[in-house]
């Protein structure tokens, strides 16, 4: 690998979890340390700048994002931070020639989605968008699956994100809660994720119809403060979709899902056989096969566990039986795009990958504010 210098753009939760994937990578493919470098940080406050470069072990820090975009030694930034500013942090590094690694979701609406994505195609840069449950080797396995045709004729799907992230009635307002810095709620925050997969496995999206609630209307401004605010974004979002391929299904995704962690489910139905995912038992893809034997007492039919653990090309370290983790499919993420930089190959899920989820969540809205079907044929009509 040509070495490349990173720039990261936001150092909240996320901008943590980019900077320690990085940190793992070179262990998991038996690397030198110094392929790639984290040049530097930006971040909005200067104090807070300065202490993600200590933490990092990187020699530059601001408070401007555009210092770090047009150093020379930089080749791919990571944009990292709340929703309302990824527009105007890629369009500025596109425009500075720079490679874009950019948080989900792209953007707030289509129309910033389409920009993004025209601009980063005139400079002719890679781009790639963390959608990184793609990379956990079962949802790899299950689309080469799909790609053999294994299920035959898709009937119908499922796919699921429930998290208890915001069942506390005190727990405050924040940038996420707010519709002006995140676009949406649920829908985007985590729904985002599951449609990405279904986009990945099935294929593009003809029409959707949804339903986006907001559970608790109020909350506190602060964690000190007795002051309520309004919470204009959604708790929970229900949506049926109908595929390009006939395919009907639907996605569930709720941040008040009492008792859930991290479940993120999916399941596709064909007339050959059906495939299951389960996020919290990462190691394993569940597959039925109706060409299996059926005798009775004789058979083999039913769904049966594949080991798809942490099968990834090139590995070295863990002992591949080990079990896959959140962390490790962003490292993988952030791998396969230092590759594509690096070896000049195709970047995956891309800036166009990531409109086509803005446009289901867009609709997804309209529906939901309006009633009944809306097409997505609506919002493809300036794509790039």
């Amino acid at each position: 690998m040509k070495k490349i210098g990173i720039g990261i753009v936001g150092y909240g939760g996320i901008g943590k979890v980019h900077v320690l994937a990085y940190r793992t990578i070179p262990y998991h493919y038996d690397l030198a340390p110094n392929v790639f470098n984290i040049v530097g940080v930006a971040t909005s406050n200067a104090k807070t700048a300065e202490k993600a470069a200590a933490q990092i072990s990187c020699d530059f820090w601001s408070d401007n994002y555009r210092e770090l975009i047009n150093r020379d030694d930089i080749d791919i930034i990571h944009c990292c931070v709340p929703n309302n500013m990824h527009k105007e942090i890629v369009l500025a590094a596109a425009d500075a020639g720079k490679h874009i690694y950019c948080e989900k979701p792209l953007a707030m609406n289509v129309a910033e989605a389409q920009e993004m994505t025209r601009t980063a195609s005139r400079a002719n840069i890679k781009t790639q968008v963390t959608y990184n449950f793609r990379f956990f080797p079962a949802i790899t396995r299950a689309r080469q699956l799909v790609d053999e045709g294994f299920l035959g004729r898709v009937f119908s799907f499922r796919g699921k994100y429930y998290r208890s992230s915001y069942i506390n009635y005190d727990k405050p307002l924040s940038w996420r809660l707010k519709k002006e810095t995140s676009g949406a709620g649920a829908l985007f925050d985590i729904g985002s994720h599951v449609i990405d997969l279904i986009y990945y496995l099935l294929g593009e999206t003809e029409s959707v119809q949804a339903v986006l609630e907001t559970l608790i209307r109020e909350r506190p401004v602060s964690a000190s403060s007795k002051e309520k605010g309004i919470v204009d974004v959604d708790d929970i979002a229900f949506i049926h979709m109908k595929m390009s391929n006939g395919a009907l299904g639907v996605i569930e995704t709720s941040r008040m899902g009492t008792g859930a962690t991290n479940d993120l489910e999916i399941e596709i139905y064909g007339d050959l056989g059906a495939i299951r995912f389960n996020a919290t038992n990462p190691s394993w893809l569940e597959v039925y096969d109706t060409r299996d034997p059926s005798d009775q007492l004789g058979g083999m039919r039913g769904f049966r566990k594949l080991e798809t653990v942490q099968r990834f090309d090139g590995q070295k370290v863990p002992d591949w039986s080990m079990p896959p983790s959140f962390l490790r499919t962003h490292a993988e993420s952030q791998y396969q795009f230092i590759k594509a930089v690096t070896e000049d190959l195709p970047a995956a899920p891309t800036f166009t990958d990531g409109l086509h989820v803005q446009q289901i969540m867009q609709a997804a809205i309209e529906s939901s504010g309006e009633g009944g079907w809306v097409s997505l044929d609506k919002f493809k009509g300036a794509n790039p």
